[in-house]
């Protein structure tokens, strides 16, 4: 029995799929990513706040220090929204979302290679406007966490379909004066095409 169990592990060894991603890898995403805040926003000056979705342009740099194992970068062109505070107004903003992400790509015998991952997000806003006042919203920084998957096309490159959290919150202020906090924790979804150098 035992000398049959050992000539099917090593068979099961060699036949196990190569890995996904090498170390010293890098890879480049280009494509799009859908901001989508939370439902209910918070509160600002005393009333219900929320805030709307808007979509623009996304890239991805990441190395892999590691087998299937990357660092990614996430960069935007800048995403505008209008918070509109119940009964009160609207205020318009631009932010660059950065978001640094360690990510385990799992890798699978076909060409579609799932992965997960975590890390920190800041948040800065900036060309906010309202016919209330001089509006300020504070940058931020928090948690973000993502999933999704590759599909390959070629041996370098891929279409990416994925899905991520962030934790944005940003202290608000009207003409000086804090107004509350607007928590804007959206789901971003991203469709993108991956190159792998």
């Amino acid at each position: 029995m035992k000398l049959t169990l050992v000539p099917a592990l090593i068979a099961l060894v060699a036949a196990a799929p190569a890995c996904a991603q090498s170390a010293g890898d890098w890879t480049v995403g280009v494509g799009l990513g859908w901001v989508s805040p939370k439902g209910d926003n918070g509160l600002l000056a005393g009333q219900p706040t929320t805030v709307d979705n808007d979509m623009r342009p996304t890239i991805t740099v990441e190395y892999f220090p590691w087998d299937n194992i990357g660092i990614e970068l996430l960069a935007a062109t800048p995403f505008e929204h209008t918070a509109t505070i119940s009964g009160v107004g609207t205020a318009t903003t631009k932010h660059l979302p950065p978001t640094l992400s360690l990510v385990y790509h799992i890798p699978t015998a076909g060409k579609i290679t799932p992965f997960v991952g975590a890390g920190l997000n800041y948040t800065t806003f900036f060309s906010e406007e309202s016919a209330l006042g001089n509006v300020k919203l504070d940058d931020s920084f928090g948690l973000a966490v993502k999933a999704g998957f590759d599909v390959a096309i070629s041996d370098k490159g891929a279409l990416r379909t994925e899905v991520r959290w962030m934790d944005i919150d940003t202290d608000a202020s009207l003409n000086g004066a804090y107004i509350g906090t607007a928590e804007i924790d959206p789901v971003v979804f991203g469709v993108s095409y991956v190159m792998k150098f």
